[in-house]
């Protein structure tokens, strides 16, 4: 397979591209490790993941572009479902572990989409 000699401006962006999505998953990993209850550790590997993945699917996205035979938008698919899933699946997450919280009788937040009155608004 032929490959076309980058340009330094693209490589050092893709190179850029691919550090930051690492340290993105690192702080993600850092965080999942460091917070002390569920319900905090859910957040920072949720929203760090879709970040850092997309900073390096963009480097995908350049790094194939620029070898010159088109553009490359299979890795924007795979942003794409990961951008999907990523928090439904946190939200599922969240609220089965509310769920059994609930049932343990621990210490959470009331829940807000039933029996509220009705002259007041959830927010």
């Amino acid at each position: 397979m032929n490959q076309v000699a980058l340009a330094l401006w693209a490589q050092i962006v893709i190179a850029m591209l691919v550090l930051a999505g690492a340290a993105l998953a690192l702080l993600g990993t850092i965080g999942l490790l460091r917070l002390p209850t569920f319900f905090e550790r859910v957040h920072a590997p949720a929203i760090i993941a879709t970040s850092a993945c997309w900073c390096i699917l963009t480097a995908c996205v350049l790094f194939f572009s620029l070898q010159g035979k088109g553009l490359a938008l299979q890795p924007v698919l795979i942003a794409l479902f990961i951008a999907i899933t990523v928090p439904i699946t946190t939200i599922f997450l969240m609220r089965a572990s509310m769920f059994r919280a609930r049932q343990a009788g621990q210490d959470v937040p009331a829940n807000i989409s039933h029996g509220a009155p009705s002259g007041k608004k959830n927010f």
